[in-house]
């Protein structure tokens, strides 16, 4: 018969019950280890291409972010690969028309959060960040609608603010994917003329549930995302 082993609390030490939101976080995370088999893809894109389009756009006057960016070419990208927007549902794998982007946002209290942006292929990438702002500050505020709580078809979860380059983030289920976005690291790059320049590299996680989706045509998502990313050229 094995014994679990518990560490010996000290007179410092605190306890804090698995309740209220938190607890549901756990089950659910839990539930989705349990209930699907997950795979993790990592990459890495060059920032250039996009930092420049950032750096236009402000120069005009514009408040969009590297992050809405990032999360419109996600967006677009996953119009040719309908494959990872779905779920999968007593059996049943479905592949929707529309993405209904679940944003990974946290909370007071080591709280999160994934309401979706809803339609946001329809959005251009002003519109995605006006409503990326709005739907954070309705998820602070805890205002967001059980539809909202529930309607994503699939998550990003973005740690590009932390040292943290790839990580395996963990499936919304009954969605089929969700994508990390990790920091950005700079290092040295030698030009086609040899000469050497600084770039900095961002991170990308894909998981993905490999009962719906086989690891070509994930690997493919990621290519044809860092293609795009790399690409010059504006929204």
């Amino acid at each position: 018969m094995s014994h679990m082993q518990t560490a010996i609390a000290d007179e410092g030490s605190s306890i804090l019950p698995l309740k209220g939101m938190r607890k549901m976080i756990a089950a659910k995370m839990h539930e989705s280890l349990q209930s699907s088999a997950q795979l993790s893809h990592h990459a890495e894109c060059e920032l250039t291409a996009l930092q420049a389009r950032r750096a236009r756009l402000k120069a005009a006057g514009s408040a969009v972010s590297l992050q809405d960016l990032l999360l419109h070419e996600i967006v677009q990208t996953l119009g040719a690969h309908p494959s990872l927007n779905a779920t999968l549902q007593d059996n049943q794998i479905t592949r929707y028309s529309a993405v209904h982007l679940g944003l990974a946002i946290p909370l007071p209290g080591d709280l999160l959060v994934a309401p979706a942006l809803f339609d946001a292929d329809q959005l251009d990438a002003e519109q995605l960040a006006a409503a990326r702002r709005a739907l954070v500050d309705k998820a602070q505020a805890g205002k967001l609608s059980v539809r909202e709580l529930t309607g994503a078809t699939i998550t990003v979860s973005n740690l590009g603010l932390s040292r943290v380059r790839f990580f395996t983030p963990i499936l919304n289920v009954p969605q089929v994917a969700i994508i990390g976005i990790g920091g950005s690291q700079r290092r040295l790059q030698r030009e086609a003329d040899g000469t050497l320049v600084e770039r900095d590299f961002m991170g990308l996680s894909l998981t993905f549930d490999h009962r719906a989706v086989n690891g070509a045509p994930a690997a493919d998502f990621l290519d044809d995302l860092c293609r795009r990313l790399e690409h010059d050229e504006v929204p």
